[in-house]
């Protein structure tokens, strides 16, 4: 297989390194195509250019994946797939873009110095070059799992936005303390805080800009909560031990 992966960030040399392919890197940084192109056994190629490939695969950011699309349709002779991250645009933009050809839209639940992990996959046109990459990320130990466009930025609005959301409001509005006062829900949140902010300011913005429906849910919470009496605020920790399957007979030493 032939491939053109657009974006030599880590997700690109993630799926660059996962897939077996005769690999070709594009990036608007030249020295970024080039350096992931010597670190896989690879080569680097104009971002611009016209050489057509078997699939072509999109690791650019999020808003960035229509045009993409649509500057590399005819680089992809058989295939195009995207690791944007989103999938109800890129997929629309594959569908009129590329009619003819194979579509598939990934997004691996992790990143990629995680790996393996869960993959999300809309094979919106399948076909031999898709089946390859699908089994390639599975014999990696990756658990590839079916979905739908909607479904799957549905679900990010939740798993991805609010969740960040929430990790650095607890950030922002923790003192500091010594670690002697550390309970197992703080010391456990902390850590998370530590995960979150430790990543790349852009893609986290990216993220809550096409998933921030799930950030306000998390604002309008933490409002409801902050402005509850006791008897809202417990109607409100039910509603969650509902909805968690759990009872509300916790004893808060455990926290």
């Amino acid at each position: 297989m032939k491939l053109l992966v657009v974006g030599a960030g880590a997700m690109g040399r993630w799926f660059g390194s996962t897939v077996d392919a005769d690999l070709a890197f594009a990036d608007a940084d030249p020295e970024a195509a080039v350096a992931a192109a010597d670190e896989l056994g690879g080569r680097a190629v104009p971002l611009d250019g016209d050489e057509v490939f078997d699939v072509v695969c999109l690791a650019v950011p999020m808003a960035l994946a229509p045009d993409a699309v649509e500057a590399n349709a005819h680089r992809a002779e058989e295939a195009m797939c995207d690791v944007t991250g989103a999938m109800a645009t890129p997929v629309a933009a594959m569908r009129e873009h590329l009619p003819d050809r194979e579509r598939l839209s990934l997004h691996p639940l992790f990143a990629p110095q995680n790996a393996p992990g869960n993959v999300a996959v809309v094979a919106d046109e399948s076909g031999p070059r898709g089946d390859a990459i699908l089994d390639d990320l599975t014999t990696a130990g990756n658990h590839v799992f079916e979905t739908t466009p909607a479904e799957h930025d549905e679900a990010m609005e939740t798993v991805q936005a609010a969740a960040h959301a929430a990790v650095l409001a607890f950030g922002l509005a923790a003192d500091d303390v010594r670690d002697e006062f550390a309970t197992p829900i703080s010391a456990a949140l902390d850590e998370l805080v530590a995960a979150v902010s430790g990543g790349t300011p852009r893609v986290y913005a990216d993220i809550q800009s096409a998933f921030g429906d799930g950030t306000d849910r998390v604002a309008d919470a933490a409002r409801a909560l902050a402005m509850a009496d006791p008897d809202e605020f417990s109607d409100l920790y039910r509603a969650v031990a509902r909805g968690r399957d759990q009872t509300d007979n916790h004893d808060p030493a455990e926290r």
